[in-house]
């Protein structure tokens, strides 16, 4: 696939892709529009403080995790138009409550149930992948995922001008996020009509069961059992940085960290009810698949988009600090880590789509990050000015890089858990950014990248034992077993797969 096949308008893939990414930046537009109107929420309501926005930062992350998850779920079984449509349209109500919140306990539980809406990059991937052959995927991916991420940078730039400018006043921040909450609900009504799930009927594969992922022995099982505990584990680490900032009594956390107890138990469950009768049954030669690369997968998302959000936290105080610019200058060229997004995500999918070799694309970015923070690390006053901005966008073109070839890959490892395999490595994702940021609160930045760093070359060694170059990876069609088949029969006559 080339880039110019983006102008065609009229292919109904590259309509479709279109379509998607706006969703997506729509979504992300939405997600990230309180912070660059902090300032105005201060100016404006009395009662808030710096503390409480640093609370409602920690809340819009908080549910991310767990609703990729649920989410990847929901995608094998209803479909992406569907999930998105449905995301859009029901994330409106708490991005409004936000925009209109009259109390702090308001304000705090409205940003914490809109921080599901970032379970919407998972829906987009799928939606990619049914409508583009294998060998485009990864390109196709990455352009979703590159422009829709964008969506968070066209807040910061545009969300200030909006409430100042059109609408003006101590209000003017309210009516700005409530018109991002009302274009969100009109578009998500939009898209569940302008779009299908893929070009036909059959694009879409349900699995046999979508209350967890299938694995095919009894190996895999015990490590998705054990990859599964962390997604929502984590969580406790959010508990405890919220206790800490005296926000939750002891009570409220012991009461908080029993219930992620509970849906870790859950989880377990869940993949035992699954997957118990399936191996005892023996899962057919055919349709057997390797939880490994997934486990790899999940690694490489923890070590690059988990980087990427961590160090754009951080990025614009460590230049202001280290070479002394003023906050303005130093946010600047910090923002040009989130902008080689447009650029770096799609070439890291055509990278892999064109190399040939998935795997080996894989392991290039995955110790290019190692290397690139590496040299970071190093970073101080004495490096002139532009070669340490020079290293830092080679460094982010490696991490964005990477992950667009880690959705290059997904679609390819088990085409009717896609949704599934895609939410829980975009989980990982936010897994990753929740333990960087946490410790980046206990060292200096030079260890925070040594740290970094180390995570890309521990994942590079996963992928280097555990990745598999996937079957079909360059095909003109996904792979299909005789499991796909018979689910697909059993859907065509009705009966329940």
């Amino acid at each position: 696939m080339k880039v110019s096949a983006v102008f065609k308008f009229r292919s109904p893939e590259i309509r479709a892709l279109h379509l998607t990414w706006i969703a997506f930046f729509i979504t992300f537009y939405v997600w990230f529009n309180m912070a660059p109107l902090a300032s105005s929420m201060l100016k404006s309501v009395d009662w808030l403080t710096p503390d409480d926005l640093k609370l409602f930062a920690i809340c819009n992350v908080a549910l991310t995790i767990p609703a990729r998850i649920i989410v990847g779920m929901a995608l094998d079984r209803f479909g992406p138009r569907r999930v998105f449509s449905v995301l859009m349209v029901s994330m409106s109500v708490p991005a409004l409550a936000f925009a209109f919140g009259n109390s702090l306990t308001q304000l705090l539980v409205a940003r914490l149930v809109l921080s599901s809406i970032g379970a919407s990059f998972v829906v987009g991937i799928h939606m990619t992948a049914l409508w583009f052959k294998p060998k485009d995927i990864g390109f196709a991916e990455g352009f979703y995922a590159g422009w829709g991420n964008f969506g968070s940078a066209v807040a910061a730039m545009t969300l200030p001008t909006i409430a100042l400018g059109l609408y003006g006043g101590p209000d003017g921040w309210r009516w700005a996020i409530a018109q991002s909450a009302i274009v969100m609900a009109a578009y998500g009504v939009y898209y569940w009509f302008a779009i299908t799930d893929g070009p036909d009927a059959q694009s879409h594969r349900r699995p046999r069961k979508s209350a967890a992922m299938e694995v095919s022995s009894w190996a895999d099982m015990v490590k998705l059992i054990i990859w599964t505990i962390p997604l929502v584990g984590v969580l406790a680490i959010l508990v405890w940085r919220i206790q800490y900032m005296g926000y939750l009594s002891i009570t409220g956390a012991v009461a908080a960290y029993l219930a992620i107890v509970a849906i870790v138990i859950y989880q377990i469950v869940q993949i035992l009810r699954v997957n118990l009768p399936i191996l005892r049954k023996g899962v057919p030669e055919d349709d057997k698949y390797s939880f490994n690369s997934v486990v790899a997968l999940n690694s490489t998302y923890f070590a690059n988009f988990g980087a990427e959000l961590a160090v754009v936290s951080m990025l614009p105080m460590f230049f202001e600090a280290t070479w002394g610019l003023n906050a303005a200058t130093a946010g600047l060229i910090a923002a040009s880590f989130a902008f080689v997004n447009l650029v770096a995500r799609p070439m890291g999918g055509m990278v892999s789509d064109r190399m040939g070799n998935r795997r080996f694309v894989m392991l290039c970015y995955m110790f290019g990050i190692s290397v690139g923070f590496l040299l970071m690390a190093l970073l101080d006053s004495s490096w002139p000015l532009m070669l340490a901005i020079a290293v830092t966008i080679a460094t982010s073109i490696f991490v964005q890089g990477a992950e667009g070839a880690t959705f290059g890959i997904i679609p390819s490892i088990k085409r009717r858990i896609t949704g599934q395999i895609s939410g829980m490595a975009g989980a990982y994702g936010n897994v990753g950014a929740v333990v960087y940021l946490t410790l980046y609160t206990f060292v200096t930045p030079s260890q925070f990248f040594y740290i970094i760093a180390t995570g890309a070359f521990i994942s590079w060694l996963i992928c280097l034992v555990w990745l598999k170059e996937p079957e079909s990876a360059f095909d003109d069609e996904y792979y299909v077993s005789s499991v796909d088949r018979a689910i697909e029969a059993r859907a065509m006559q009705g009966t329940s797969p």
